[in-house]
Protein backbone atom coordinates (compact mmCIF):
# COMPACT_ATOMS: atom_id res chain seq x y z
CA UNK A 1 0.00 0.00 0.00
CA UNK A 2 1.26 3.50 -0.90
CA UNK A 3 1.77 5.95 1.99
CA UNK A 4 -0.78 8.73 2.19
CA UNK A 5 -1.68 11.59 4.46
CA UNK A 6 -4.15 14.45 4.81
CA UNK A 7 -2.71 17.99 5.04
CA UNK A 8 -4.30 21.27 6.05
CA UNK A 9 -3.52 22.89 2.69
CA UNK A 10 -5.16 24.07 -0.51
CA UNK A 11 -3.98 22.72 -3.84
CA UNK A 12 -4.20 24.26 -7.31
CA UNK A 13 -2.66 23.20 -10.61
CA UNK A 14 -1.48 24.74 -13.85
CA UNK A 15 -0.80 22.52 -16.85
CA UNK A 16 -1.22 19.41 -14.66
CA UNK A 17 1.46 20.46 -12.14
CA UNK A 18 0.25 21.31 -8.66
CA UNK A 19 1.15 23.79 -5.97
CA UNK A 20 0.40 23.05 -2.33
CA UNK A 21 -0.62 26.25 -0.50
CA UNK A 22 0.15 25.84 3.21
CA UNK A 23 -0.81 28.16 6.04
CA UNK A 24 -2.89 28.57 9.14
CA UNK A 25 -6.62 29.14 9.02
CA UNK A 26 -7.27 32.62 7.62
CA UNK A 27 -3.80 32.87 6.03
CA UNK A 28 -5.19 33.32 2.51
CA UNK A 29 -5.11 29.80 1.04
CA UNK A 30 -8.61 29.89 -0.45
CA UNK A 31 -8.39 33.56 -1.42
CA UNK A 32 -5.19 33.00 -3.39
CA UNK A 33 -6.59 29.79 -4.91
CA UNK A 34 -9.67 31.68 -6.10
CA UNK A 35 -7.51 34.35 -7.76
CA UNK A 36 -5.42 31.62 -9.39
CA UNK A 37 -8.52 29.84 -10.69
CA UNK A 38 -9.74 33.15 -12.12
CA UNK A 39 -6.43 33.42 -14.00
CA UNK A 40 -6.63 29.96 -15.57
CA UNK A 41 -5.41 27.55 -12.88
CA UNK A 42 -7.48 24.55 -11.75
CA UNK A 43 -8.64 23.70 -8.27
CA UNK A 44 -7.50 20.35 -6.88
CA UNK A 45 -8.53 20.71 -3.22
CA UNK A 46 -9.43 23.49 -0.81
CA UNK A 47 -8.40 23.52 2.85
CA UNK A 48 -7.76 19.77 3.12
CA UNK A 49 -5.56 17.95 0.61
CA UNK A 50 -4.99 14.22 0.45
CA UNK A 51 -1.40 13.39 -0.50
CA UNK A 52 -0.01 10.08 -1.65
CA UNK A 53 3.36 8.97 -2.92
CA UNK A 54 3.54 7.18 -6.26
CA UNK A 55 7.17 6.29 -6.90
CA UNK A 56 9.05 9.59 -6.94
CA UNK A 57 5.89 11.67 -7.41
CA UNK A 58 3.70 13.28 -4.77
CA UNK A 59 0.07 13.25 -5.90
CA UNK A 60 -2.63 15.53 -4.48
CA UNK A 61 -6.39 15.12 -4.49
CA UNK A 62 -9.42 16.32 -2.57
CA UNK A 63 -11.13 14.21 0.07
CA UNK A 64 -14.43 13.06 -1.52
CA UNK A 65 -16.65 15.14 0.79
CA UNK A 66 -15.08 18.45 -0.37
CA UNK A 67 -14.15 17.63 -3.96
CA UNK A 68 -14.88 20.59 -6.25
CA UNK A 69 -15.73 22.95 -3.38
CA UNK A 70 -13.92 26.12 -2.34
CA UNK A 71 -14.76 28.36 0.60
CA UNK A 72 -15.23 31.94 -0.50
CA UNK A 73 -15.39 34.20 2.54
CA UNK A 74 -18.63 36.15 2.51
CA UNK A 75 -20.25 33.78 -0.03
CA UNK A 76 -19.82 30.35 1.53
CA UNK A 77 -18.98 27.14 -0.33
CA UNK A 78 -18.78 27.52 -4.10
CA UNK A 79 -18.72 24.61 -6.57
CA UNK A 80 -15.90 24.72 -9.14
CA UNK A 81 -14.61 22.31 -11.75
CA UNK A 82 -11.68 20.49 -10.17
CA UNK A 83 -8.93 18.10 -11.14
CA UNK A 84 -9.27 14.66 -9.61
CA UNK A 85 -5.53 14.43 -8.99
CA UNK A 86 -2.34 16.35 -9.82
CA UNK A 87 1.39 15.93 -9.31
CA UNK A 88 2.78 18.37 -6.74
CA UNK A 89 5.77 20.36 -8.00
CA UNK A 90 5.98 23.15 -5.39
CA UNK A 91 5.12 23.80 -1.75
CA UNK A 92 4.17 27.38 -0.81
CA UNK A 93 4.22 28.65 2.76
CA UNK A 94 1.83 31.60 3.08
CA UNK A 95 3.43 34.18 5.36
CA UNK A 96 3.36 37.87 6.28
CA UNK A 97 5.18 40.16 3.80
CA UNK A 98 7.77 41.30 6.36
CA UNK A 99 8.98 37.74 6.94
CA UNK A 100 10.06 37.19 3.32
CA UNK A 101 13.74 37.50 2.51
CA UNK A 102 14.63 39.61 -0.52
CA UNK A 103 17.11 37.05 -1.87
CA UNK A 104 16.29 33.75 -0.18
CA UNK A 105 18.30 30.56 -0.30
CA UNK A 106 16.58 27.69 -2.08
CA UNK A 107 14.63 25.62 0.44
CA UNK A 108 13.14 22.13 0.14
CA UNK A 109 10.72 20.02 2.14
CA UNK A 110 10.25 16.27 2.17
CA UNK A 111 6.65 15.11 2.03
CA UNK A 112 6.13 11.34 2.10
CA UNK A 113 9.74 10.96 0.99
CA UNK A 114 9.42 13.30 -2.01
CA UNK A 115 11.75 16.33 -1.99
CA UNK A 116 10.00 19.50 -3.17
CA UNK A 117 11.06 23.15 -3.49
CA UNK A 118 9.45 25.58 -1.03
CA UNK A 119 8.50 29.21 -1.61
CA UNK A 120 7.54 31.73 1.08
CA UNK A 121 4.80 33.97 -0.32
CA UNK A 122 2.63 36.81 0.97
CA UNK A 123 -0.73 35.74 -0.48
CA UNK A 124 -2.49 39.11 -0.42
CA UNK A 125 0.16 41.02 -2.39
CA UNK A 126 -1.04 42.00 -5.87
CA UNK A 127 1.98 40.23 -7.38
CA UNK A 128 1.28 36.89 -5.62
CA UNK A 129 -0.31 35.23 -8.68
CA UNK A 130 2.59 36.27 -10.95
CA UNK A 131 5.21 35.19 -8.39
CA UNK A 132 3.54 31.82 -8.04
CA UNK A 133 3.41 31.30 -11.81
CA UNK A 134 7.15 32.05 -12.07
CA UNK A 135 8.04 29.85 -9.10
CA UNK A 136 6.08 26.91 -10.52
CA UNK A 137 7.80 27.28 -13.89
CA UNK A 138 11.20 27.28 -12.14
CA UNK A 139 10.25 24.22 -10.07
CA UNK A 140 9.19 22.31 -13.17
CA UNK A 141 12.45 23.19 -14.99
CA UNK A 142 14.65 21.96 -12.12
Amino acid sequence: MMPETLRHATCVARESRAVLLCGASGSGKSDLALRLVESGWQLVADDQTALRCDGKALLASAPPAISGLIEVRGLGLVKLPALVEARVALVVDLVAPDSIERLPETRHRNLLGVRLPVLALAPFESSAVAKLRWALAAAIRS
